[in-house]
């Protein structure tokens, strides 16, 4: 199903349009990462919630313009139209990999300069800000770039395997790399927002405690989600975590049951 896009949206895509929901969930991809990878989950959640997902620059429908170099513009990017695109709806952001980092760029963006803060931040599968993760994977050569993302095995391997496929997509890789590997804030980064931290009890390249020290980057509350699985275990748990996002909002909204 291709994507909704709304007259002079640049970076949002909606695939199931529910214009009665009672919140909306923004999608922030992995790096390397489209859309179309939050596809799966907005049409697992219920009537209730909308999800909207990020379309960064460099990619797919916006292969032509240059990727975005650092978490701070990627956050930036977003938020200079998502105010619009959550008016008068309580709303959610969801972030997985690097995009766990840069959903916490935007909330606090959201909380110093409004128009509204989000209801919660769920962190995917990324180390909490203040800690640094640089393994100079951008810094590799195209095959070894390659080589890391088969490890994550959260890629398409029809995407990887295709040397025509993976010229178009490799720039927006390696500037994603560049981004998530160079983003850090000190230990004083703050949200108000309560947080719901998700993490893969094998995940090769954030370990639990990292994950867990998300509980120092919020003054609202935390708590912490360990599932079965490596980087991409949200794949696998894709019905839990869809479960866990819809009791999160339908707390927050504070209504009644939430239909499946």
């Amino acid at each position: 199903m291709a994507p909704s896009v709304p007259h002079g949206s640049q970076w949002f895509r909606t695939f199931h349009p529910r214009p009665e929901a009672r919140t909306t969930l923004v999608c922030l991809p992995y790096a390397g990462g489209a859309a179309q990878a939050f596809f799966s989950l907005s049409a697992r959640l219920p009537a209730e919630i909308e999800v909207i997902v990020a379309q960064y620059p460099g990619r797919q429908d916006r292969l032509r313009e240059p990727c975005l170099e650092t978490v701070p513009e990627i956050a930036r990017g977003a938020f200079t139209e998502l105010g619009a695109r959550v008016a008068g709806r309580p709303f959610a952001l969801f972030g997985h990999s690097m995009g766990g980092a840069v959903a916490f760029e935007l909330a606090r963006l959201l909380e110093r300069e409004g128009p509204a803060a989000p209801s919660a931040l769920f962190a995917s599968g990324r180390r909490a800000p203040s800690i640094s993760g640089d393994r100079g994977v951008r810094l590799l050569d195209d095959d070894g770039i390659v080589e890391v993302i088969r490890e994550l095995d959260g890629t398409d391997s029809r995407v990887l395997d295709d040397p025509e496929l993976l010229r178009l997509v490799m720039p927006a890789i390696r500037a994603d790399y560049g981004a998530a590997e160079t983003y850090h804030t000190g230990a004083d980064a703050l949200v108000g927002v309560p947080v719901v931290a998700l993490a893969g009890d094998r995940d090769p390249h954030v370990r639990l405690d990292e994950v867990s020290a998300w509980r120092a980057h919020t003054t609202g509350t935390f708590d912490m989600k360990v599932f079965p699985g490596g980087h991409f275990f949200l794949t696998d748990h894709e019905a839990e975590i869809a479960g866990l996002v819809t009791d999160t909002l339908h707390a927050d909204v504070g209504s009644g049951p939430v239909a499946g």
